[in-house]
């Protein structure tokens, strides 16, 4: 059997060392002047440039120092440097945490509080409120990026030599943390390690087949698993080109399709460059594997892009706790409304109420097991015994089925959690912002079926006596307290909610009631 495509490129890592940085670094071209990003406006990086930068703000972070496995809070817009600042922190021994550049106040100073970062980086824009809050919760250091090519952090990082020895760290070290969103309304952070990114990124570089010459269309958010974990590590460690796009436009992408080779979305963003009218087979004659991930990619969807452009969409699986989990095949049959098949290494089992193992083809909870799951929430040890079995496999909280043929399918999610656009909301924090506003006795947030954005937050609220609840100032309201995706699209105004005879709000009923909305 020929050896895959990245072999040749490999370079020796000590056995000691499990810095994911490290294991990056071997992987670079030998050719160091190379580009590895092209940016939407035209502006080259090399290997050399990346390794270069992440080793000053590796110095930098060094220079403060910090304590071991000190977190560093990041939300900056995309670009090169933000990227060269998450290698920077590998490097370091430090961990990174990314924040979605549309939280707010309340939202960061929640983060800021719970994981007690000892740096925090933000955009010049919003530093004169981010820097307070910082502060005032004992973070020391606060600096500056924009995308732009300027900041704080730069100028900071700039005296510094551009040759950097990537501190030494234990496949069990924390690399990261991802803050996804509570059923009670607190966002946990969920703990991975190097051994955890590691596994999984060297496994989907064979897996998705990843080779010497590959060309990433990159236009997802890098504050996520998707944009950051799968698809830069994809196209950091077998050495391919990406083409950066600061943010997803149809247009955009359709232009640089035809020099592409590779590119990740979500499902919103494949509906969208079906709308495209320039976007044809011919736009993607140079692609090879379009993957989709982050919310359920529907079968109609699927079955047009296929028609569409002759390709066969690569649905996958994954969580902010485990990365990956299953995958279409690359070489096999791609099941339309499937996720695929249990990646090398990961197991995959449907248990039912009672924890059994289900029969072929019965619907029950997703439980999963392997190298790429993580050790459990940041300072939550209750709440990360009770998503682990006693034999350590993870209560995915997502419902679904295993074929005969080893396929999986999601059916569903329990707690009621929402992917809209292909970020998760959970509709229990929504309703804690809804119950505290003038005028609201209670609330209940469901997502009903949207074609562009998979599924659309909708807040359903009850009036206290007297009261006048306006859909317009609620949703306003709401915009200036959390992040645009959470924010409800449409917001009715009932007398009561459903409830059962324990009382309990009966969403289902909720759902089928404002579907067509």
């Amino acid at each position: 059997m020929p050896a895959h495509p990245s072999v040749a490129r490999r370079a020796a890592v000590p056995a000691s060392q499990h810095n994911l940085y490290a294991l990056i670094a071997a992987r670079m071209p030998a050719d160091r002047s190379a580009c590895a990003i092209e940016t939407h406006d035209g502006l080259y990086w090399s290997w050399a440039d990346l390794d270069h930068a992440s080793a000053r703000i590796a110095h930098l972070l060094a220079s403060l120092k910090l304590p071991a496995g000190s977190r560093i809070a990041v939300q900056v817009d995309k670009s090169p440097e933000s990227v060269c600042l998450y290698l920077a922190t590998l490097r370091a021994g430090h961990v990174f945490l990314p924040l979605n550049s549309a939280y707010q106040q309340s939202e960061i100073d929640y983060f800021i509080l719970d994981a007690e970062p000892a740096v925090v980086v933000c955009t010049p824009a919003n530093l004169t409120w981010i820097e307070p809050i910082a502060r005032a919760r004992g973070t020391a250091h606060v600096f500056t990026l924009s995308d732009a090519r300027t900041g704080s952090l730069l100028d900071a990082a700039a005296p510094f030599t551009n040759q950097f020895k990537t501190v030494v760290r234990a496949a069990d070290d924390l690399a990261a943390i991802l803050y996804t969103s509570g059923t009670t309304g607190r966002s946990k952070g969920a703990m991975l390690s190097h051994g955890n990114l590691a596994s999984n990124a060297l496994t989907l570089d064979v897996y998705w087949r990843w080779r010497r010459g590959d060309v990433l269309l990159h236009a997802l958010p890098i504050f996520h698993v998707h944009g950051l974990f799968v698809a830069l590590h994809g196209a950091l460690l077998s050495g391919s080109k990406m083409i950066w796009l600061s943010r997803f436009d149809p247009k955009e992408v359709v232009r640089h399709l035809p020099r592409a080779s590779v590119f990740m979305g979500v499902p919103t963003m494949y509906v969208r460059l079906l709308d495209e009218p320039s976007f044809d087979s011919a736009s993607v004659r140079s692609m090879r594997l379009f993957i989709s991930g982050s919310a359920p990619l529907l079968t109609d969807t699927f079955k047009q892009f296929e028609a569409r452009t002759g390709q066969r969409i690569l649905e996958r699986y994954g969580m902010s706790e485990t990365v990956m989990l299953t995958s279409n095949p690359y070489d096999g049959n791609r099941m339309a409304g499937t996720v695929g098949l249990p990646l090398p290494g990961v197991s995959v089992r449907v248990v039912n109420d009672a924890g059994a193992a289900c029969s072929t083809g019965e619907i029950g909870g997703i439980e999963v097991r392997g190298p790429n799951v993580f050790s459990g929430y940041w300072r939550m040890p209750e709440k990360t015994r009770e998503e682990f079995t006693a034999d350590r496999w993870f209560k995915t909280g997502d419902v679904g089925r295993i074929d005969v043929n080893g396929y999986v399918t999601i059916v569903g999610r329990s707690k009621d959690l929402i992917i809209s656009g292909g970020y998760n909301v959970y509709p229990k924090e929504i309703e804690s912002y809804l119950d505290d506003m003038p005028g609201v006795a209670e609330s209940a947030v469901i997502g009903v079926p949207h074609r562009d954005f998979g599924e659309a937050v909708t807040a359903v609220v009850v009036s206290r006596p007297g009261a006048t609840l306006d859909e317009a100032a609620i949703i306003a309201a709401l915009k200036g307290q959390i992040a645009a995706f959470k924010v409800p699209k449409r917001v009715y105004v009932v007398n009561d909610l459903p409830r059962n005879a324990m009382g309990k709000v009966q969403k289902n009923e909720l759902r089928k009631r404002y579907a067509a909305g």
